[in-house]
C-alpha cells in the first residue's frame, strides 16, 4: 500500500472478529488528501466496523494504520480526533435541548457557561467556507434531520478534523437535501479535506466520489477509480460491475414496478379531522382526513418534520390526538393505548430502530418476542417463558429474513444497523396484523434488502393486510403504493394514485407547491 505524501489515511491487513464471526478479514484501504472515497457494501459487509476501527471505537485484532504516512495506534475516539479524524454516525449524537453552538463546544477543552463571540464567529466562518447553512443560536430540537447532520460536520471541523467519515449520511435526507449535501462535500474536497462516504447507494457513490472500494462478507472485493471512466457512456455498465462486487456473480433481480392490485371496498383505517401536537406542543397534524382500504398499501410522502412521525404514532397508540377521531373498521381507537391497538391488529415499524425499535443489550430472541411474550407457545400460564419455543421461533425469523447474526442468543448491539432493521421488520411483520404502520422501513438498507422488504410489503397486501407506508423515497412509494398522500406542514394537501404520479409532482407538493 502506498504511504506517500498524498495519502491521508492508510489501513493495511485489518482483521476484526466478534464472538468468532469475522467482520473484517485482511482489509487494505487508503484515502488520498482532498478525495471523496466511497465505501460500498451490503448490510453486514463490514463497512462500519472498518471505520469504527479508524475512528477509535474498536481496536483491530490485527493490522496497521497510517495517518499522513506515519504508523499510529488509535486507542479511543479522542485519540482519533487528535489525529484529525472524525466520524459522523448514522444515528446522530447531539443533545436536543442545547443550541447548535453549545453542541459544537461540548466536549472541547474550553470551559464555558455562555459561549463567547469568538467561538460563534469561528463557527460562522467555517459554515460560510463550506456552505453549511445552520444558525449557531438555534436549539437542536428545532432542526430537521438534515440540519442536525450539518451540525455534526461543523462540530468536527471546529475540532480541526481533516478526515471525515460519514456513515450513511443521506439516509435521513430528502432528494432536495441530498443535492445540497453533495455540493458541501465537493467544497470540502476542494478545500483539501478528505471524506470517506459509507453508503449502499451505488448511484450516489458514483455521482460524487473519486474512488469506490467495495466490501463483501468482511473482505475487500474490489476498487474502482472513477476518474478514468466516462460517466456519460459507462455509468450503467459501472453500476452493474459494482453490484456484482457487492452481491456476487448473481446480482439482485431488477425491481419491476408493480401495478396496484384490486383491493376490496372494506375500509380498515379512517382518519376523521385529526389534530395532534408534537413533543414541543406545536400542532403537527391539522385536521387530517383519509382512509385506507383492506389490502391497500397507502403511502405517505413528505419532507421530514411535516407530521409523518406524529401520524404514525397516533395510529399506533403512542401519541394522543387533540381532536378528531380514528377508526379501525368500526372500532373507535382514538387515544387507545398501544396494547389495545396491538390486540386489534395494529403493528408499528418505527423509523428509529435503535432507540425505539429494539433494546440493544437484549438478545435477538428477546427482541423478537416483544409483541407476543405473554402468548402461547412462548409463555406457560402467562408467567413462565418457554425458552425452547422462543429460540426456535427467533431462529426461524433469522433464517426467513436473512438476518446476519451468529444465533438467537446474540446481543442486538453487536448487529449492523441494517440487520437490526431486518429484525424489527421480522418481528412486526410476523404478527397477525390488520394494519401495518411502516415508517421508513427500508432506510439504511442495501439494494438487495430494500427489494426484499418491498416484496414482503406486497405479500402482506396480497394477504389482505393494509399497510400505511411512510417514506421519503419517492421511487419506493411509486413502486409499492396504490395511493400516495402528501403531508405538508401537518396537512394532507393531496392524495394521488401511485401509478402515474410523477416524481416531480410529488416533490413539488412536498415543498407546498400545489399545481
Amino acid at each position: 500500500m502506498r504511504q506517500d505524501s498524498e495519502t491521508a489515511v492508510g489501513m493495511r491487513g485489518i482483521k476484526k472478529s466478534f464472538d468468532g464471526l469475522s467482520a473484517n478479514n485482511n482489509i487494505d484501504f487508503d484515502l488520498k488528501r482532498g478525495e471523496i472515497h466511497a465505501l460500498l457494501g451490503e448490510n453486514g459487509a463490514g463497512k462500519t466496523t472498518l471505520m469504527n476501527i479508524l475512528s477509535g471505537m474498536y481496536h483491530p485484532d490485527e493490522g496497521e494504520i497510517f495517518v499522513k504516512g506515519k504508523k499510529v495506534k488509535i486507542g479511543s475516539p479522542h485519540e482519533s480526533l487528535q489525529l484529525g479524524i472524525g466520524m459522523v454516525y448514522q444515528h446522530l449524537t447531539l443533545v436536543p435541548t442545547l443550541t447548535v453552538l453549545e453542541n459544537i463546544l461540548l466536549g472541547t477543552n474550553r470551559k464555558f457557561l455562555l459561549p463567547g463571540k469568538d467561538a460563534e464567529g469561528k463557527v460562522r466562518e467555517i459554515s460560510e467556507k463550506f456552505g453549511i447553512e445552520v444558525d449557531p443560536k438555534a436549539e437542536v430540537w428545532q432542526l430537521s434531520a438534515g440540519e442536525q447532520e450539518r451540525v455534526e460536520i461543523l462540530k468536527l471541523f471546529y475540532r480541526g478534523s481533516d478526515v471525515l467519515i460519514l456513515d450513511e449520511p443521506t439516509s435521513v435526507l430528502t432528494p432536495v437535501e441530498v443535492e445540497g449535501f453533495f455540493s458541501v462535500l465537493k467544497r470540502m474536497a476542494e478545500a483539501g479535506k478528505s471524506v470517506i462516504f459509507i453508503t449502499h447507494k451505488i448511484e450516489e457513490a458514483i455521482s460524487v466520489c473519486r474512488r469506490v472500494t467495495v466490501l463483501r462478507n468482511g473482505e475487500k472485493c474490489g476498487e474502482v477509480d472513477l476518474g478514468d471512466i466516462d460517466m456519460g457512456r459507462e455509468a450503467l455498465r459501472l453500476k452493474e460491475r459494482v453490484v456484482k462486487m457487492m452481491f456476487g456473480e448473481t446480482p439482485p433481480a431488477k425491481a419491476v414496478k408493480q401495478k396496484p392490485r384490486k383491493v376490496s371496498e372494506r375500509t380498515i383505517l379512517t382518519f376523521d379531522c385529526v389534530t395532534a401536537k408534537n413533543d414541543r406542543g406545536v400542532p403537527a397534524l391539522k385536521d387530517v382526513s383519509f382512509s385506507v382500504i383492506e389490502g391497500e398499501v397507502f403511502g405517505i410522502a413528505g419532507v421530514d418534520g411535516n407530521g409523518q412521525k406524529e401520524l404514525a404514532e397516533v395510529v399506533s397508540g403512542q401519541r394522543k390526538v387533540d381532536s378528531g377521531r380514528i377508526f379501525l373498521v368500526d372500532t373507535d381507537i382514538t387515544n387507545m393505548p398501544v396494547r389495545f391497538n396491538n390486540d386489534m391488529g395494529i403493528f408499528y415499524v418505527t423509523d428509529d430502530r435503535i432507540e425505539e425499535g429494539s433494546v440493544a443489550n437484549f438478545t435477538v430472541a428477546e427482541n423478537a418476542i416483544f409483541r407476543c411474550y405473554r402468548d402461547e407457545p412462548f409463555a406457560r400460564r402467562k408467567i413462565l417463558l418457554n425458552m425452547e419455543q422462543i429460540k426456535s421461533y427467533s431462529e426461524e425469523l433469522i433464517e426467513s429474513y436473512s438476518i446476519k447474526a451468529p444465533g438467537a442468543d446474540t446481543p442486538v448491539k453487536t448487529l449492523s444497523g441494517g440487520n437490526i432493521q431486518k429484525l424489527v421488520l421480522a418481528r412486526e411483520f410476523s404478527q397477525k396484523a390488520a394494519l401495518l404502520v411502516c415508517n421508513k422501513p427500508t432506510h439504511g438498507l442495501d439494494e438487495m434488502t430494500v427489494r426484499y422488504i418491498r416484496e414482503r410489503i406486497r405479500r402482506q397486501s396480497d394477504r389482505g393486510v393494509s399497510v400505511l407506508l411512510i417514506s421519503s423515497d419517492l421511487d419506493e412509494l411509486q413502486e409499492v403504493c396504490g395511493r400516495i398522500g402528501v403531508l405538508y406542514r401537518g396537512e394532507m394537501i393531496k392524495i394521488l394514485p401511485g401509478e402515474g404520479a410523477a416524481v416531480g409532482q410529488i416533490g413539488r407538493l412536498m415543498m407546498g407547491i400545489i399545481d
